[in-house]
């Protein structure tokens, strides 16, 4: 718990194994540690700072929530899975089985009825008709290709020590500079005229635009290497997009479609994700590999601190934020 005035670190608290995501839930009262090995969720309370007791949940490595509230969306990335849960109770109702390896961001159409998702490992994302629990369509980004029927699941995983292993290998081949895939799609939002997706590519060091009506590759915005994050300014006219390889953060108009600006770490660093503060003056990032939070003024892109941490963070959430409801990830709201 860092305090965003003082930039102190409050508290630091044991959760379970390989927590990596802070979630807000859909009703703002609570905040959800992901603890990907753990198979759990650990539940803080915002107002006290108090932690409560790990609610079992098999591989949450992120949490989203339906538009209504009525559905929590767990990204089981190692299972191959969408899960759809109770959001108060966070028990089963219903599995997804993906036809992509390694599910991990989305963010949804501007009516809600739809689920754009990244599948890290397969180089593809996933179009889910969350009220009826269905798979509609898959894009390739290898090729631009949506298809729209023989769509397929893949086998569960099954096997965890062989998905550790792969995931292990691949990220650490990312902190050295190597993509192991071609494509390996990272964080997803749609644009705030709900016209259009952004998907960071962290293997092809950019933004993909796909189409939110018709789900087809419509472009792409070169930034950085490692493209990761994605934060909407407060005033919806720029995408800050963390380049976790280059160690900068480009800001990308979204009249304009390309970067305007692109903000370097002194001496270079891990940008990874975070947050924007309510007020829209600062960017709070994690240092994936550094130990540390980056703490960016958005006026000028002067990097104004460097919080130090423990070893790996990732999913910062900064809160509270502006609006009705979370949507999820580290603070998609509405």
């Amino acid at each position: 718990m860092i305090d965003p005035r003082t930039y102190r670190v409050l508290r630091t608290f044991r959760v379970d194994g390989r927590p990596q995501h802070v979630v807000p839930s859909w009703d703002l009262k609570t905040l959800w540690v992901n603890n990907n090995d753990g198979n759990s969720l650990t539940p803080i309370n915002p107002m006290t700072g108090k932690v409560g007791k790990p609610v079992f949940v098999d591989d949450p490595y992120n949490l989203y929530f339906t538009p209504d509230g009525r559905t929590a969306l767990v990204m089981a990335e190692r299972e191959n899975r969408l899960d759809f849960l109770n959001p108060r109770t966070m028990r089963l109702r219903h599995s997804l089985h993906m036809p992509c390896r390694g599910i991990n961001h989305a963010d949804f159409t501007a009516d809600g009825t739809l689920l754009l998702g990244s599948c890290e490992f397969s180089g593809q994302l996933v179009v889910i008709d969350t009220a009826a629990r269905k798979v509609r369509a898959v894009i390739d980004l290898a090729d631009g290709t949506t298809r729209r029927k023989g769509i397929r699941r893949t086998a569960p995983q099954g096997d965890n020590a062989s998905y550790e292993l792969e995931h292990d290998m691949a990220h650490d081949a990312m902190r050295h500079g190597h993509m192991p895939y071609p494509n390996m799609p990272q964080d997803v939002k749609l644009s705030p005229d709900g016209t259009t997706f952004y998907v960071a590519d962290m293997a092809k060091d950019g933004v993909w635009l796909v189409d939110a009506g018709e789900f087809r590759v419509t472009g792409f915005i070169k930034t950085g290497a490692g493209a990761h994050g994605l934060y909407v300014s407060r005033d919806s006219k720029v995408l800050y997009v963390s380049n976790r390889g280059a160690g900068s953060v480009s800001v990308v108009s979204f009249a304009l479609r390309r970067p305007i600006d692109t903000w370097h770490i002194p001496g270079g660093g891990s940008p990874d994700m975070g947050g924007v503060s309510a007020d829209g003056r600062r960017l709070w990032l994690s240092g994936r590999y550094d130990g540390v939070v980056y703490v960016f003024d958005t006026e000028n892109g002067n990097l104004i601190r460097k919080v130090a941490v423990d070893a790996g963070p990732h999913g910062l959430a900064i809160y509270p934020q502006p609006g009705r409801y979370s949507l999820g990830h580290t603070g998609v709201f509405r």
